[in-house]
């Protein structure tokens, strides 16, 4: 009789091997993602070179020069800039979809993303000042932020100590006091806590959050209902429909709403879903071109196990499948090369999509019309308690369309307002938000 015996090739799939990544988080993995993870951390050197060589010959500096964002930017750029500088631009580009190398990370991310300006409008005490004011008080936005600090990766030998905490809780509360629209929101705790592993000082990482929540990201994703953030689920669920028709309409058939995987990725930027170096080969991305990439991942994560979608039954499958495939997407080439029609080469702005977020965005005080309704917030509340329970605790995300019509058009139309003094205001608390 014929004994079948596992393949060499099953072993190995089925061997785990634990480890921690550059930045102290642990990793388990079998033994192809650890010939993976060696491969991508072979990539990084190599890109590491490539960028000590550009120092070598066109300065340390060299990234700092205007660079341009778009084509028809560069256009009208080509009469008031250098052809060097254009090339640079290009160059600069393309240097950083390939990835920063983690030791110049800090300072490309910090002169890019505008965090450094931001910094040289204040006075140089400002931070310093801010969280000696701020020192003591208690609002809700501290407790929740006291709260969750004990649940922001725990486990990581710095992030999880008496230190990391600290350190976590003087960012997370100064900002809180900063931006009173803002105050806190659940996920910033995560996207905080990368960034001052990446920045180094947490200053820096005050610094870099303050920027991404008043200029990078799209206007009240953290705010008291959310609307910022949903405006952009609604964005990418019509993306899927267009990018992803086959996708798009097996989950509608299975009612699945993407917000069950989509809201996670989107408040906390991939950091509680992704391994921490694909994480930052997003951020890269992210902190130079704008928050379009968010969208591109989002669609190639779906994209890219498309028939192993197809063939599910339940909405607790297709999440499954979608936690399994990012907490395993070492490789961040895989990810952002994946063609999502998003992520062009060349052209970096996608009219399409600023148009579609424009559209929500002006509608979204009607979030319970029939063409862009959600779910109710109770049918919502009742499916995640159902499909999600997996995942840990039970989070609430407000209600579409909470808050009055006439506040509404008024967060779209006109902004919210932001303390960007020289003097902190620590007079009002904020109440925090979970989701």
């Amino acid at each position: 009789m014929q004994i079948l015996r596992p393949s060499i090739h099953s072993r190995r799939a089925n061997l785990m091997v634990k480890f921690q990544d550059l930045y102290g988080f642990a990793v388990e993995g079998n033994v192809d993602d650890v010939n993976i993870l060696n491969e991508v951390r072979e990539k990084v050197r190599q890109q590491g070179r490539v960028w000590w060589a550009l120092e070598a010959s066109k300065g340390a500096n060299w990234y700092l020069l205007p660079h341009v964002s778009s084509i028809t930017e560069g256009i009208a750029l080509k009469s008031s800039l250098k052809l060097s500088t254009l090339t640079n631009a290009i160059t600069l580009k393309r240097l950083i979809r390939k990835g920063i190398p983690p030791v110049l990370r800090p300072k490309v991310w910090f002169s890019l993303s505008g965090a450094a300006k931001k910094k040289s409008t204040v006075p140089e005490s400002y931070y310093n000042d801010l969280t000696k004011a701020v020192e003591g008080k208690v609002t809700a936005a501290t407790k929740q932020i006291d709260h969750d600090l004990p649940r922001t990766f725990p486990g990581h030998p710095w992030l999880d100590t008496q230190e990391g905490h600290a350190t976590l809780r003087r960012v997370l509360v100064g900002y809180s006091f900063r931006d009173s629209d803002v105050g806190y929101c659940q996920g910033l705790n995560y996207v905080a806590a990368l960034l001052l592993l990446v920045m180094k000082t947490e200053e820096d990482a005050f610094w870099m959050l303050a920027v991404l929540l008043e200029n990078v990201l799209v206007n009240d994703c953290y705010t008291n209902n959310l609307s910022g953030c949903h405006v952009e689920q609604r964005v990418f669920q019509d993306l899927l429909v267009k990018k992803c028709p086959r996708i798009a309409a097996h989950l509608e058939e299975l009612e699945f709403d993407v917000s069950l995987v989509a809201t996670e990725w989107f408040l906390c930027l991939f950091s509680k879903s992704l391994p921490s170096e694909t994480t930052l080969r997003v951020w890269d991305v992210l902190f130079y071109e704008g928050a379009k990439v968010l969208f591109h991942v989002a669609l190639a994560i779906f994209k890219m196990k498309e028939e192993e979608l197809l063939l599910t039954h339940h909405v607790g499958d297709v999440i499954n499948i979608l936690q399994k495939t990012t907490h395993h997407l070492f490789d961040p080439d895989e990810l952002l090369t994946i063609p999502t029609g998003m992520f062009p080469m060349v052209t970096l702005l996608t009219p399409a999509v600023a148009i579609t977020r424009t559209a929500f965005s002006l509608l979204a005080s009607d979030w319970r019309s029939d063409s862009l309704r959600y779910t109710s917030a109770v049918s919502l509340r009742d499916t995640r308690k159902e499909t999600c329970d997996h995942i840990g605790t039970h989070r609430d995300v407000p209600a579409p369309g909470t808050g009055t019509d006439s506040q509404a058009k008024t967060w779209i139309l006109n902004g919210h307002s932001k303390f960007h003094g020289h003097s902190p205001d620590v007079a009002t608390g904020k109440a925090s938000r979970s989701w």
